[in-house]
């Protein structure tokens, strides 16, 4: 009879290799490999077989039901929103973020709001039923208290939570958290590669069978990413993350994977007494406690999947007390960060070689796209120069190499939610062809490059 053998997989990139290694060959991590027993065929087969139940049949595809439109409604609009418009039945979500961020909080708001119209069952591997049901009063002056179909279950054990998913008829499942949860088939530690991906591989399974959604909070690593093998992101069907700094009450809830909605989306919340807080217009909150005539401030207007955000660039620029200076990016990347200071010293004459330079995105916003370039040189040089912008500009554009403004996508959409805001002017890149007129309320300024842009906007410099 074959004997089971032991495997080690990476915790980062998910390499599989037959012996222990100090660095993995794939990903680079130090120290990342993890023993898994890989069970012998026979023991194999049988476990799939009872994860799996009944043997599946071919069929028609022109004769499964299915309707585009049959999710599951959300009070919340903004997480809505990030899952492509509500929850589809048999979908498996997986949420992640930092310790303390929120994610237990804002699973538990959604498990009651839904569980006013439909069962659902709620199970804390983490916290005792009295601990839930203390932050549960709380939550909204106590509504997920009186939500008669919210079922909680405190339980580690995989078998015992089957079991009642399929008893009690729930239609959302909430397991906070995977990481916590052990399958006795399995000859390992809660938490390690071998059980989360048996215990998610059997929920998706029991999701797929019976139609209930099935909500997965994960931790993430100090990386920031999902912990446990990679290969658990590609099992599920979308996988969310809960971001933002613990300084600031915003919380930015991120699809990063939706195979029933956009990828990219963003949902903003804030974090309060009563627990999260949807924020209907996130650009009017980021840009309120902002001071219009402070030097070293622009406004930017990034994409965030399908939704533009009016988000405030800060940038300091102080001499430096050392030979190296100091360049220090909170919010942008920090590569975009070195390209545009260097743009701005070589083909602009800025000098920034004696200047530590601070850069920072307000209210605790991550900005990944190139089209904050523009932003962030103009409060670059609006710092060193000592010159305010003006409150009524908002700044779009890639910054080139070359010192040229390139253009950017959804250039309108982005146009008509910094009109709608007020401002009464915006600088863009030239726009080589234009099928339609711009959006009325705001005049848009075409600069073909970013000394062209401060031009405009610091004339007096």
């Amino acid at each position: 009879m074959p004997a089971d053998r032991t495997d080690y997989v990476c915790r980062n990139c998910a390499r599989v290799v037959p012996r222990p290694m100090g660095k993995c060959p794939q990903c680079g991590e130090f120290n990342s490999f993890e023993a898994v027993t890989v069970q012998a065929p026979a023991r194999t087969r049988r476990t799939a077989a009872a994860a799996a139940g009944a043997a599946s049949v071919p069929q028609r595809l022109s004769e499964i039901a299915g309707d585009l439109e049959a999710r599951l409604p959300l009070a919340m609009n903004e997480f809505a929103r990030v899952l492509g418009g509500g929850i589809v039945p048999g979908s498996v979500v997986l949420i992640g973020g930092d310790p303390g961020i929120g994610k237990s909080t804002l699973m538990l708001q959604v498990a009651g709001d839904l569980a006013h119209s439909l069962p659902v069952l709620y199970v804390s591997g983490e916290e005792s039923a009295r601990q839930i049901k203390m932050r549960a009063l709380r939550l909204e002056n106590g509504t997920a208290v009186h939500a008669e179909n919210l079922l909680l279950m405190t339980e580690t054990a995989l078998e015992n939570i089957l079991a009642q998913i399929e008893s009690s008829g729930a239609r959302v499942v909430v397991i906070d958290s995977i990481q916590t949860t052990h399958c006795s088939d399995v000859e390992s530690a809660a938490g390690s590669i071998t059980q989360v991906r048996e215990c998610a591989a059997r929920l998706t399974a029991l999701a797929k069978r019976s139609a209930a959604a099935i909500f997965l909070v994960g931790h993430v690593n100090k990386e920031g990413t999902l912990a446990g093998p990679r290969v658990l992101e590609h099992m599920v069907d979308t996988v969310l993350y809960l971001e933002g700094d613990r300084h600031h009450v915003y919380r930015l809830l991120r699809s990063v994977k939706n195979r029933f909605g956009p990828t990219s989306e963003l949902g903003v919340f804030e974090m309060r007494g009563a627990g999260m807080v949807e924020v209907a217009n996130p650009s009017e909150a980021f840009l309120a406690e902002r001071l219009q005539s402070a030097p070293g401030s622009a406004i930017a207007v990034p994409l965030e999947g399908t939704r533009p955000l009016l988000v405030e660039v800060q940038a300091l620029a102080s001499p430096t007390a050392f030979g190296n200076p100091r360049r220090t990016a909170n919010g942008v990347d920090f590569n975009r960060l070195l390209l545009v200071t260097a743009v701005l010293t070589r083909r602009l004459g800025l000098r920034l070689a004696d200047q530590d330079v601070f850069v920072n995105v307000v209210g605790g916003m991550t900005i990944e796209e190139p089209a904050a370039d523009l932003a962030m040189a103009v409060a670059i040089a609006s710092s060193v120069r000592d010159l305010p912008v003006a409150a009524d500009v908002a700044l779009v554009g890639e910054v080139g190499l070359s010192g040229e403004l390139r253009a950017v996508s959804q250039l309108d959409t982005r146009l008509r939610e910094a009109a709608k805001l007020g401002f009464k002017r915006a600088v863009v890149p030239r726009v080589l062809v234009q099928t339609e007129p711009f959006p009325a309320g705001i005049t848009v300024i075409q600069a073909p490059s970013v000394g062209d842009a401060l031009r405009i906007v610091l004339p007096a410099g």
